[in-house]
């Protein structure tokens, strides 16, 4: 059974790179902020109200945190939302199982459907999902939601599992990355000028962004996960590292961070399987992160790329 550490540095905080030590707080100690989740999911941070969105896919519900409070309450049901994001608007983005699409939720509460199909063929199950500077939504679309009934509904896919490019533009559905290996995570450096996508149980890939921001290329994998790696949910920092959900079987679960060259930083041991996480708080520098049946946070000293 977990409990928190008793003293400072955190045990369950290991260093793998003295650069390591410039990152992370050590009078700091992970925290569990809630726990009775079944599979939590897509945290997005909310500045502006200072409280954190999170998915709880199989319960087919979203929960809120405030963060001045510690409350938690529920943010809506329905609709079996995983990945979340904001636009640069600050209008919630989210992946959803349950309709097979991504969609934009309205400030008035008004949900907006922004991609369901391609070339006519339903989506599979929308899993993660980033807003680029130009406005345009990219997502990666496995087939995870609709393998069972446990995280939506279950369906025969129609499509091979690609990456996306929603122009808002034009309204237009761009297939960027075709029949992927099981794409999970991504996100976009400081700069824009490459994109890091998530190989389920394989690594970490990484792609140029070429033709004036609308394309991939060169990709190649820039993190190999190994047998016990299996990443999911990444975020990058201001200096460009990579933080990601990470590992499988106990002694490997939690966030593992890579420095932009892919080499292993550090790594925080969470007694449960991390799926995502996000950079949130007053100034960014508090990482939290879904794992498995609950939500933690870790204070660090380098903050996440803003949203927006």
């Amino acid at each position: 059974m977990w409990t928190p550490a008793e003293y400072y540095p955190d045990p369950s905080i290991e260093v793998l790179d003295d650069r390591f030590g410039d990152l992370y707080v050590q009078h700091a100690a992970v925290e569990r902020l809630y726990t009775g989740l079944r599979w939590g999911e897509g945290p997005v941070w909310f500045g502006d109200h200072g409280t954190l969105l999170f998915s709880d896919i199989p319960n087919n519900r979203m929960m809120r945190l405030d963060e001045a409070t510690g409350a938690i309450s529920e943010f809506r049901r329905g609709r079996f939302t995983n990945g979340n994001t904001r636009d640069r608007q600050g209008r919630l983005i989210s992946c959803e199982h349950g309709t097979r699409s991504v969609t934009r939720t309205e400030f008035d509460g008004t949900i907006t459907t922004i991609a369901d199909q391609y070339q006519g063929k339903p989506l599979n199950s929308p899993n993660d999902v980033v807003v680029k500077s130009d406005g345009s939504i990219w997502f990666s679309d496995p087939c995870f939601g609709i393998g069972d009934y446990y995280e939506g509904g279950k369906a025969q896919p129609e499509l091979p599992m690609n990456v996306y490019r929603y122009d808002p533009k034009d309204g237009v559905l761009h297939c960027v990355i075709e029949d992927f290996v099981k794409p999970n995570g991504l996100a976009f450096s400081s700069d824009e000028s490459k994109l890091y996508l998530v190989e389920t149980r394989g690594g970490i890939h990484v792609f140029d962004v070429v033709e004036n921001g609308t394309a991939l290329a060169n990709g190649h994998k820039l993190i190999d996960a190994g047998q016990f790696g299996a990443p999911d949910g990444i975020r990058i920092d201001i200096l460009g590292n990579i933080w990601a959900g990470w590992g499988v079987g106990v002694g490997n679960f939690g966030v593992r961070c890579f420095a932009p060259d892919g080499t292993s930083l550090g790594h925080i041991h969470l007694p449960e399987r991390c799926a995502n996480l996000c950079f949130g708080g007053r100034n960014r520098t508090r990482l939290f992160m879904t794992a498995s049946q609950s939500l933690y946070s870790l204070y660090v000293k380098v903050p996440g790329l803003p949203y927006f």
